[in-house]
C-alpha cells in the first residue's frame, strides 16, 4: 500500500512533465493536438501507460499521433531522465483515451432520453 501512493504521485508528474515536453521540444506536426489525460504506472515503477486524447474524430489523424508518440518515446524517457529524480525511468506505452469518446456517447444517449 506505500508504494501506491508513491506510484501516483510520480504518475502525475510524469503525465505534467510530458505534456510539457510535447509543447517544448516535440516539433511533430501530427502531435499538435495532442493532450496527455491520465498517466497509469504500476507499483515498481517500471512501466507506464500513458493515456493520450485528440481533437481530431478521423481515425488517419489518430494512427499518425499514435506513431508519432511512439516515434518520440526516446525523447520523452530521455527528457524524464533529465526532469525528474528516480532512479529509473519507467518504459512508456501510448494509448488513445477511449474515456472521452464513451463520455460523448452517454452524453448523446441521455440527450436522446429526453425527446
Amino acid at each position: 500500500m506505500g508504494n501506491s501512493y508513491r506510484s501516483d504521485r510520480v504518475a502525475v508528474e510524469i503525465q505534467r512533465e510530458i505534456n510539457d515536453i510535447l509543447r517544448n521540444k516535440v516539433r511533430d506536426p501530427r502531435v499538435q493536438d495532442v493532450n496527455i489525460t491520465d498517466v497509469q504506472i504500476t507499483g515498481d515503477l517500471s512501466q507506464a501507460t500513458v493515456y493520450y486524447s485528440l481533437l481530431s474524430d478521423l481515425a488517419s489523424d489518430h494512427q499518425k499521433a499514435q506513431t508519432a508518440l511512439n516515434k518520440a518515446t526516446g525523447l520523452f524517457k530521455s527528457e524524464l531522465a533529465h526532469r525528474m529524480s528516480i532512479f529509473r525511468i519507467p518504459d512508456l506505452t501510448f494509448e488513445q483515451d477511449q474515456s472521452v469518446e464513451y463520455g460523448s456517447k452517454i452524453d448523446e444517449l441521455l440527450r436522446g432520453l429526453n425527446k
